[in-house]
């Protein structure tokens, strides 16, 4: 299990389990930011700040580890963002979501530019920064045949 953020970043960077688990920024109980959801998380902030965010990036895209779903959203609206990658002391199973779970604690407050509960992105792999919002996933489901 690793998470790689990429694209508009000073330094490429994995992250593993244990390399989670050792990050600033841990929230113990995701329940008391998103109701309903179980685990223990770290924010997305600390992991941007250790990758090294480039001028002019605007935009991350969070990509499912099977590449099926992206979600390209405002990179500064969810910088607060959860990655919730353990349970019970143990790396998040893939019934919820896991290795990462990627959740919005205030999806709401952040309702332009795509970032919703639709990206909250389960089975999270890859968050690729970008100047501008690219084409996604969620952009393709919405397309409906003309003619």
């Amino acid at each position: 299990m690793s998470l790689t953020i990429s694209g508009e970043v000073e330094n490429q960077k994995s992250f593993a389990y244990a390399d989670l688990k050792a990050m600033p920024n841990q929230v113990e109980d995701v329940a008391k930011e998103v109701e309903g959801r179980q685990g223990h998380g770290v924010r997305l902030r600390g992991l941007i700040d250790k990758a090294g965010r480039k001028d002019g990036a605007t935009h991350a895209t969070l990509a499912s580890t099977d590449g099926k779903f992206t979600a390209s959203v405002p990179l500064d609206d969810i910088l607060d963002a959860l990655l919730v990658y353990e349970l019970d002391g143990k790396p998040l199973p893939e019934q919820y979501g896991g290795p990462i779970r990627f959740l919005i604690p205030d999806a709401a407050a952040c309702h332009t530019g795509g970032a919703d509960t639709c990206a909250n992105v389960k089975f999270l792999g890859r968050i690729e920064l970008t100047r501008g919002k690219v084409e996604d996933s969620r952009d393709k489901m919405d397309e409906t045949p003309h003619g």
